[in-house]
C-alpha cells in the first residue's frame, strides 16, 4: 500500500478518488431519507415484520457500534462526532491523493466509509443519537440494529481490507518476479 499513501497529487482531481464523491452524496441523502421515513412512519420501539430473519424497527443509539459508549451521559455525542469529522477530513484528503485508476477498490471503500461517517454524524449533531432501523436475527439471536450509514461503513471497511490483501499479494508477486529476473541475469 506504499503507493496508496503517496503525498503528491501530480494528477487532476478528476483522476483521483474525488471523482467518486458523488457516491458519498447519494448515500448520505439515502441514509437521511430512510431515517426520516422511519421517524415519520414507525413509532419509536415498534417493529415491522419483513422476513423470518428481518424486521424494520425504529430505535435510537446514543453510542457507537453495538451501543458502545451509550452510557457516557451525553459526552459521547461530542466525542463520536469529533472523531467522525476527523476521520472524514482525513479520508477526504486521502481520496484526493489516490489515483483512481490504480486504486479503485481502496477508493470505493473510502468513499463508502466517508458516506457512513457523514450520515451518522449528521444524526449525532442534529439529534444527539443515531437512528437505526434494520434488525437482522436468527431465532432469538439478534444482531444490533443498523442503518444505511452503518452498512456503508461495514462494506467500505471490507473493501479497504480486501484492497490491503490484494496489494500485499501484488507486492509479493512483484518481489518474486524481480528476484527471478535478477537470478536470470546472473546466469
Amino acid at each position: 500500500m506504499a503507493e496508496a499513501n503517496m503525498s503528491n497529487t501530480d494528477f487532476k482531481w478528476q483522476d483521483s478518488g474525488w471523482r467518486w464523491l458523488w457516491i458519498t452524496a447519494v448515500l448520505v441523502v439515502l441514509d437521511q431519507l430512510t431515517k426520516y421515513w422511519i421517524v415519520v412512519g414507525i413509532p419509536d420501539g415498534h417493529k415491522i415484520y419483513v422476513l423470518p430473519v428481518l424486521n424494520i424497527i425504529h430505535t435510537t443509539n446514543p453510542g457507537a457500534a453495538w451501543s458502545m459508549f451509550a452510557d457516557w451521559g451525553g459526552s459521547q455525542r461530542w466525542l463520536l462526532s469529533a472523531l467522525a469529522i476527523g476521520v472524514s477530513v482525513a479520508i477526504f484528503i486521502w481520496l484526493r491523493r489516490l489515483p483512481l485508476a490504480r486504486h479503485r477498490l481502496l477508493n470505493g471503500g473510502l468513499v463508502l466509509i466517508l458516506s457512513g461517517a457523514v450520515g451518522n454524524v449528521i444524526d449525532r449533531l442534529r439529534l444527539g443519537h443515531v437512528i437505526d432501523f434494520v434488525e437482522v436475527h436468527w431465532g432469538d439471536a439478534f444482531f444490533p440494529a443498523f442503518n444505511v450509514a452503518d452498512a456503508a461503513i461495514s462494506v467500505g471497511a471490507a473493501c479497504v481490507v480486501l484492497d490491503a490483501i490484494f496489494e500485499h499479494r501484488r507486492e509479493k508477486q512483484a518481489a518474486r518476479a524481480k528476484a527471478a529476473g535478477a537470478a536470470e541475469s546472473d546466469s
